[in-house]
């Protein structure tokens, strides 16, 4: 069944504009439709710094409507009303004074995605908040439809008298340009991956969903790929289900996981990675790469499991080894292991948490600094804002 692809970057014009949401729209433009939608074939919708809520609610209810998968990129900026403090997209339009009349209540999108039907709809976002958003953030979720996945992040006001990028879009662009589509958390996790430091302190978004189909609906299709040979399957990299009928052949664990993550089942998820991680722990030492894959495997399913205080901590523990057993600090592998964690560590709500896991950071970027500039002190100042903020 043919997809549908909608590309919505918004952003003021002025003062008010915090990200050039646009500039991403060339670079998705480039991409095949069918490789944007992971369908055989794509209709393209596309809406660049629009002017007025109601003609971007007529596109959303228009795409809402189309019966296959819909696959929905948003680049933009968000704004509270100063009436009911409820989430917006600012348009071309908007200023902080004008949010209730001149930007797209994020509502309308969570309603008009609503009704269709569960599995059918992926969202990927690429936010920027200003201060009021923010802070609203902090206390809130920025709810998209409980039918929906959604891939993402929502970053931070950036500096003063800057106008940031939506990196996180671009990246994902990049990405699909090879004219691969891995599955949507891969997908998602590569991008985040690439952005590195670049997305210190932002709020991450992973929302898989189940790939179900309604009555008189559909299942989706598999990811859209070109042919290529099948590699040949390792026996460590093989996985016998205790529950599996005697008839079906043992399954490659990778598989399985991204499977059981789909289908919101974190814990199955995790069980595996962690009878793999110790598996190959009694085989082949704790600091051996083997075994330190599946503790990344393990910190990143802690991520899609929304647990940022896990995935932080086994991250923690990864640079640990890692330098413990001889890595350079500067080595890709230590500053992947560090930056990860003190990304996962912006994620954490829970303030006693924070501090705990903070100081063990705090300790590693003084050996790790990582390659954007500024890192520990990142670090310095969040956890100076934790110990002065009563509990």
């Amino acid at each position: 069944m043919p997809g549908t692809v909608l590309l919505l970057a918004a952003s003021p014009v002025g003062k008010s504009r915090l990200v050039d949401a646009a500039s991403v729209l060339p670079v998705l433009a480039a991409v095949p439709p069918a490789v944007l939608s992971g369908t055989d074939t794509a209709n393209v919708v596309e809406l660049a710094d629009p002017l007025e809520p109601q003609a971007v609610l007529t596109r959303l209810r228009a795409v809402a409507a189309t019966p296959g998968p819909l696959t929905v990129f948003i680049a933009g900026q968000l704004a509270l009303d100063r009436r009911q403090h409820l989430p917006h997209l600012a348009l071309a339009r908007t200023t902080p004074a004008t949010v209730r009349y001149t930007a797209l209540p994020w509502q309308w999108i969570r309603e008009e995605f609503r009704l269709r039907s569960p599995g059918s709809t992926t969202l990927f976002l690429d936010l920027h908040a200003d201060a009021d958003a923010w802070g609203w953030l902090r206390t809130h979720t920025l709810d998209s439809g409980r039918n929906n996945a959604v891939f993402g992040r929502i970053a931070p006001p950036p500096s003063r008298r800057t106008v940031a990028g939506p990196a996180y879009m671009k990246t994902i662009a990049t990405i699909l340009r090879s004219g691969y589509r891995p599955a949507e958390p891969e997908l998602h996790q590569q991008a985040f991956g690439r952005l590195g430091s670049d997305a210190y302190g932002d709020l991450v978004l992973t929302v898989p969903h189940v790939p179900a189909a309604a009555p008189g609906g559909f299942a989706p299709g598999p990811a859209h790929r070109p042919e290529r040979p099948r590699p040949r399957s390792r026996p460590e990299d093989r996985l016998v289900v205790p529950a599996q009928p005697p008839q079906q052949q043992p399954v490659d664990p990778h598989s399985y996981i991204t499977a059981a993550v789909q289908a919101g089942r974190h814990e199955d998820a995790e069980a595996v990675a962690a009878a793999h991680e110790q598996a190959a722990t009694r085989a082949h030492g704790p600091a051996s790469e083997q075994a330190l894959h599946w503790s990344e495997v393990r910190a990143d399913l802690a991520m899609f499991a929304r647990d940022s205080a896990r995935s932080c901590r086994i991250w923690l523990t990864v640079a640990e080894t890692r330098l413990a057993a001889g890595q350079a600090p500067d080595s890709p592998a230590v500053e992947k292991a560090v930056d990860r964690a003190h990304h996962q560590w912006g994620q954490v709500r829970d303030k006693s948490r924070a501090q705990e896991l903070g100081a063990p950071l705090a300790q590693l970027r003084t050996r790790v600094p990582g390659r954007r500039p500024g890192a520990l002190e990142n670090v310095q100042k969040q956890l100076r804002e934790l110990q002065a903020t009563p509990f």
